[in-house]
């Protein structure tokens, strides 16, 4: 089996995988939902760079397009023709 990152030796993956097995699973969710508010933050700063005249509504409803799809964020918070 390869490893799962291609940049990563088969040795050092090894560890982190027993690193991670032995996590407690409060310890692994933290680290899950650290990973995704990283995420979001990442997102919503490239949102910013692109549409920089852009209200903080207005990023905000971007995001969700992006995170949860354009149907289900226009049936949340309408579309994005629509004033907030």
């Amino acid at each position: 089996m390869g490893t799962l990152s291609r940049d990563t030796d088969r040795k050092a993956e090894r560890v982190l995988v027993e690193i991670m097995r032995a996590l407690p699973a409060w310890k692994k969710l933290a680290l899950l939902d650290d990973a995704c508010a990283t995420a979001r933050a990442l997102a919503l700063a490239g949102l910013r760079a692109r549409h920089p005249q852009a209200s903080e509504d207005a990023l905000h409803r971007m995001l969700m397009g992006l995170l949860l799809g354009d149907e289900i964020a226009t049936r949340v918070w309408g579309s994005m023709d629509e004033p907030a």
